[in-house]
């Protein structure tokens, strides 16, 4: 059953990465997996999360505040946890000699980290989730950015296709996790200021 799928997720990787390759493709595609090394990368997601912070209302202020711990829960998990657990090396790679999979059009280093899952979407999809979540309106653009940015590692040949599946789904579980959270909480705020018992003088005027 294992071989199987590998099978089908092996077709879709070259199907993607060899059978679609193409100069316009091979430019625009490693913008947007480089866009966190990057100036211009930097700059864009700089510029989208002031305008979260500063357009967005109070509701904006805590959405982009939250991202910081997002990101950072996402990129630790996939990272840190499920990419050492799996142990699954990059198409990219060359063990004893041989390159995992053969004819990979690579188009940057492949580097020496695990295959699944990918943490660019695991990154991208957590904060698309999230951030959608408040903000519906942007939830086209968001996931548009996302899947462009997933999409963009299997073009690249550093990851299979079901890496940045599994990263999708494990950055929106995170995103919604962070979400219950954050409800949770603001639930319990909410209780409190409207079970605070009134001030002496309150009872005073009343007497």
């Amino acid at each position: 059953m294992a071989d199987f799928f590998y099978s089908i997720d092996l077709a879709l990787f070259h199907f993607i990465n060899v059978t679609l390759a193409n100069p316009l493709s091979d430019l625009i595609f490693p913008f947007f997996s480089n866009l966190t090394q990057t100036w211009y990368g930097i700059s864009l997601l700089s510029v989208l999360w002031l305008m979260l912070f500063f357009g967005g209302g109070t509701k904006g202020k805590v959405v982009a505040l939250m991202i910081i711990p997002l990101v950072t829960l996402s990129d630790q998990t996939s990272s840190t946890l499920v990419k050492k657990l799996i142990a699954r090396p990059r198409p990219c790679h060359v063990i004893a000699g041989r390159q995992v999979v053969e004819q990979v059009h690579l188009l940057f280093p492949c580097g020496s980290g695990y295959s699944f899952p990918s943490s660019h979407a695991t990154n991208s999809f957590a904060i698309a989730t999230f951030v959608s979540y408040f903000f519906k309106r942007w939830r086209p653009g968001l996931f548009l950015l996302a899947s462009a940015v997933a999409l963009s590692r299997v073009v690249a040949g550093v990851h299979y296709p079901s890496d940045i599946l599994g990263g999708a789904l494990l950055g929106a579980l995170l995103a919604y996790l962070l979400i219950g959270v954050w409800l949770f909480i603001e639930r319990k705020m909410l209780r409190r200021s409207i079970t605070v018992p009134p001030s002496s003088g309150e009872e005073h005027g009343r007497e």
